[in-house]
């Protein structure tokens, strides 16, 4: 599928792999492009959202393309999905050690313990610290990631086996 070229130079409209009409740049690497049908004589290339002569700006809407999402490469949404999930990872574990630093402030954290430490005797070691509470966050975090790394990639198998037998997802685009 062909990408937008986003720059100065001309633009045509060009057929994509799926049919659907899509901007591309006409102009070469390192020099100046021919006229496109419908460009001025004196070399200046319409944009994209200029009107043809003749016609109003009021009467013509967007233009619109209808595309259809029909394979989803597995491998980017591989190194997609574990970029994600490390960063919802570190999110995790901020979100707890605010939680943990909350509660402790409030004394919560303290009174657990006591009350852990009154019912098993004097001599027990106190239930909630740090160390078991990161730890286990880091645990449950590592499961996560391994969990939708996996899960989002088969999903993307998945969802090219559907898009065979049905035809994928339609989506249409369309200019502002």
């Amino acid at each position: 599928m062909s990408q937008p070229h986003v720059g100065g130079g001309a633009t045509a409209p060009s057929n994509s792999d799926f049919g659907a009409t899509t901007i591309s740049s006409g102009a070469p690497a390192g020099g100046v492009a021919s006229a496109p049908p419908g460009s001025t004589t004196d070399g200046a290339v319409p944009s994209l959202g200029a009107e043809p002569k003749g016609r109003s700006a009021r009467s013509r809407g967007p233009r619109r393309a209808r595309l259809q999402l029909r394979h989803v490469n597995p491998l980017t949404v591989l190194r997609f999905s574990c970029v994600l999930a490390v960063a919802l990872f570190f999110v995790w574990m901020i979100v707890i050690g605010v939680l943990y630093g909350i509660l402790d402030t409030a004394g919560v954290i303290k009174k657990v313990n006591d009350t852990v430490t009154t019912i098993n005797g004097p001599g027990s070691n106190a239930p909630v610290t740090s160390g078991i509470v990161f730890g286990g966050a880091a645990i449950i975090g590592v499961i996560n990631i391994v969990l939708f790394v996996a899960l989002s990639t088969v999903g993307s198998v998945i969802y090219n086996l559907c898009a065979d037998l049905v035809g994928g997802i339609e989506i249409t685009l369309s200019e502002r």
